[in-house]
């Protein structure tokens, strides 16, 4: 009797634990054929592209949500074009350095870093530039191919952070003042569908 309760015991831990660590947001990118983008996303960025360099497709997969991704270098900036399933821009977001962003930003951003992890190195800075209500799509993607410093973009952060003696990876999201938005853990880059 006592060997069936630590069995029960045991099973519902398992199932506990499982539950809780499987409501993580993360995501997964794989690299895709141009074919197999939406067209109406294509047709979107295709004047861009003229001048792009290194252009890769991607569909990433984020719990139930699926999104598409063009990561291309242009003017020697790195950039990615993120649309949904049906083709509309979501955002578009520019790799960049700490020498990019406003001191006052970057030291409101580097103590929410020193204050939430016991130690943190940055592997990422992306600025974003968001879809809103405020600016059309053409808009947004006229002020991210100017790379514009505007109170409409965010910084969005891949950081490997240390809590509780182990690292995992973090994105972290900041908005143009370095107030904090939001974090999720990320996963590593799936190398399992690269195309050659």
């Amino acid at each position: 009797m006592r060997r069936y309760r630590l069995y029960v015991i045991l099973f519902g831990l398992f199932i506990g634990t499982h539950t809780i660590s499987s409501q993580n947001k993360q995501e997964r990118e794989h690299r895709i054929r141009k074919s197999q983008f939406p067209e109406k996303a294509l047709n979107f960025v295709s004047e861009q592209l003229k001048e792009a360099r290194q252009i890769k497709f991607y569909k990433e997969i984020d719990g139930a949500k699926r999104s598409y991704e063009v990561k291309f270098k242009k003017d020697r900036l790195k950039y990615s074009v993120e649309f949904d399933e049906n083709g509309d821009l979501e955002d578009v977001e520019i790799n960049i350095k700490k020498i990019d962003i406003p001191e006052d930003s970057w030291n409101e951003m580097n103590t929410y870093f020193t204050q939430k992890f016991e130690k943190f190195r940055i592997r990422k800075i992306q600025q974003q530039y968001p879809v809103s209500a405020e600016e059309n799509t053409q808009t947004t993607l006229k002020n991210a191919f100017q790379n514009l410093i505007i109170p409409s973009i965010n910084y969005e952060y891949i950081v490997a952070g240390k809590e509780k003696k182990k690292y995992e990876l973090f994105e972290v999201l900041f908005n143009s003042e370095g107030a904090f938005i939001s974090i999720r853990k990320s996963l590593p880059a799936n190398y399992d569908h690269v195309l050659y």
